[in-house]
């Protein structure tokens, strides 16, 4: 059983856990547009392939499936998730398992703005957020919202061009140097992350485990503790079934004055994976599970509460 990673960067442990989990029935083999992508040598084989927008890269990658036999695939970038998700049926026809939710879910969740919409639609607690300028400013006079606020693209990620500002003179700048921009409502409260397994063959969300984010670097939980809170695991767990996610996803939350509001999705692995692959939250196994035909039971909650992970560098040194 052979599964390709996509875009793998820099997330050795994804590689490592894959490997560790297939304990040799199978190759874990990645993939990258740099040769520089350390989680490249990690794999039992690698390969450097153009960028994403690239004509040849579908090509590419297709051969890759032919010629290892691969069973499923992955990608770990957001912006990978619709190309793989449009080219599902394809990569189906060469027996090649794509893990990613619907080129619709993926999209709605690469788009802050209409997960906002989607989320307010269906009557989930969400951050306040605009694209109109003019209904942001109406909404300061009437009190609805105050400074401070976000603003970032909406289609970004990484928390790449996110400003926090304090005055409408800072919000015009912003709009007129940038395009495609949102405005997002301050939130002051606790942030936590959840891991979520949407089972492959049954579509029921079947593991969660949830952070409490104590500290963040370029976008992602670098520090976090293992919490259990059964309100949130409700809440987590009736938005994927309307959303019809599959597979891994990582959810953003906040929690203010008891009540928790969904932020963002990434319907892949999250940066913060680790911390519940080692406090006992297995997604390779129960992805590999899958792939062999097993539904998986429901494992919510089936880990301990006040474990820390803490993120620190390491360096891998080599003749490339």
């Amino acid at each position: 059983m052979n599964i390709l990673i996509l875009s793998c960067g820099t997330r050795n442990k994804i590689v490592q856990y894959f490997k560790k989990e297939l304990n040799g029935v199978g190759l874990v083999l990645a993939t990258d547009c740099s040769n520089l992508a350390p989680a490249l040598y990690e794999a039992d084989h690698h390969f450097i392939v153009p960028r994403i927008d690239d004509a040849n890269y579908l090509d590419n990658i297709i051969a890759i499936c032919k010629e290892y036999n691969v069973k499923a695939l992955f990608s770990l970038i957001d912006t990978e998730l619709s190309l793989i998700a449009e080219h599902k049926e394809h990569f189906l026809s060469i027996g090649t398992f794509p893990i990613v939710s619907d080129s619709d879910v993926t999209e709605m969740c690469f788009n802050k703005f209409k997960m906002y919409r989607f989320l307010v639609d269906n009557g989930f607690q969400t951050i306040k957020s605009y694209v109109e300028k003019e209904l942001f400013y109406q909404d300061i006079v009437n009190g609805k919202i105050t400074y401070p606020v976000f603003i970032k693209p909406v289609t970004g990620s990484a928390s790449i061009n996110i400003h926090r500002v304090n005055s409408k003179e800072e919000v015009e700048l912003l709009f007129n140097y940038h395009q495609n921009l949102m405005i997002q409502e301050y939130m002051d409260g606790i942030e936590f992350g959840a891991d979520v397994y949407i089972d492959l063959i049954n579509g029921e969300p079947i593991s969660i485990f949830t952070k409490e984010k104590i500290a963040m670097r370029a976008g992602e939980t670098d520090k976090s503790v293992s919490v259990k809170d059964e309100k949130l695991f409700q809440l987590i767990t009736d938005f994927v079934k309307v959303a019809g996610f599959k597979g891994m996803i990582d959810i953003d939350i906040f929690k203010i004055d008891g009540e928790y509001y969904i932020s963002e999705v990434n319907p892949r692995f999250g940066g913060g994976y680790p911390h519940a692959y080692e406090s006992g939250v297995n997604f390779p196994k129960l992805i590999i599970d899958n792939l062999k035909g097993k539904v998986n039971s429901n494992k919510i909650g089936q880990y301990d509460e006040g474990i820390y992970m803490m993120k620190y560098n390491e360096v891998l040194v080599s003749r490339i």
